[in-house]
């Protein structure tokens, strides 16, 4: 092992560094039990974005909630920390890439949540759409901008393997008891919902390169409200939701009985 791998190792190992992660662990569930809530909320037609800036917006707006925001901004930037450990560690370059991505995208939600902590506001799926249109308007960026959507549609496809395949398990300490039973269906069910989530956002931005409207491409929220204007699609959006919620419930019992 090389020295900067040796001192990362030391880092990794550190009490406090590993609790800190776990709060992250726990931030991911919060956010995502939020989401599905507001999902929830779309379905049966009240307003909200159904999406992390909506989640932490809804947090910051009950009592306490700014302190709850803080504590997971915290959470998310040891998260991301502990990510860049993980990958100084880590054996392979396609292992190491991945966690560096995972690293990018808790910071970038670190990044919103201290925007909305401090007043400011954040509309993730009007950033995704403006985003889009920059992309549709250079040259060659609607072959990028495909290439992201299959990305995401990727992504999604790899969930719902975790999730029909108990991949996810393995990074998991299961108690030898009935709970073992229960964390394990809360798991296959939040991860087959996210992915299914995930194959909706990547298909609509696919859509939105092929048609030249970056409209299309609305991020999760967008998606999840594209549901209610197709038949059955509104109780497609309450599994969907339901799937969120129990995704959630799995990340803060993975942040006590995972392996870090």
């Amino acid at each position: 092992m090389t020295s900067p791998s040796r001192a990362a190792a030391r880092v990794e190992n550190s009490t406090t560094v590993r609790v800190l992660a776990r709060v992250g662990l726990a931030s991911i569930g919060i956010l995502h039990i939020l989401i599905g809530g507001l999902a929830l909320a779309v379905a049966f037609g009240s307003g909200g974005n159904a999406d992390q800036s909506g989640a932490l917006q809804a947090l910051v707006a009950v009592p306490g909630g700014l302190f709850a925001v803080w504590l997971i901004i915290v959470g998310l930037i040891a998260l991301s920390l502990w990510q860049i450990l993980v990958a100084v560690t880590a054996h392979g370059a396609g292992t190491r890439a991945l966690e560096v991505i995972k690293c990018v995208v808790y910071a970038a939600l670190a990044v919103v949540a201290v925007s909305i902590a401090s007043g400011g506001g954040h509309d993730a799926s009007s950033s995704e759409r403006s985003l889009s249109g920059r992309l549709l308007g250079m040259p060659g960026g609607v072959f990028v901008l495909a290439i992201i959507g299959l990305a995401i549609v990727g992504t999604g496809v790899g969930f719902i393997r975790n999730g029909v395949t108990h991949r996810f398990e393995r990074d998991l300490r299961l108690p030898p008891n009935q709970l073992a039973g229960v964390i394990t269906v809360l798991g296959r069910v939040g991860y087959i919902a996210k992915g299914i989530a995930l194959l909706l956002v990547g298909g609509l931005v696919v859509t939105g390169a092929i048609t030249y409207d970056p409209s299309k491409a609305g991020g999760l929220d967008g998606s999840l409200k594209a549901l209610t204007q197709v038949p059955y699609g509104v109780v497609l959006l309450v599994l969907i939701a339901l799937g969120l919620i129990a995704y959630g419930a799995f990340w803060c019992i993975r942040a006590v009985g995972a392996r870090l």
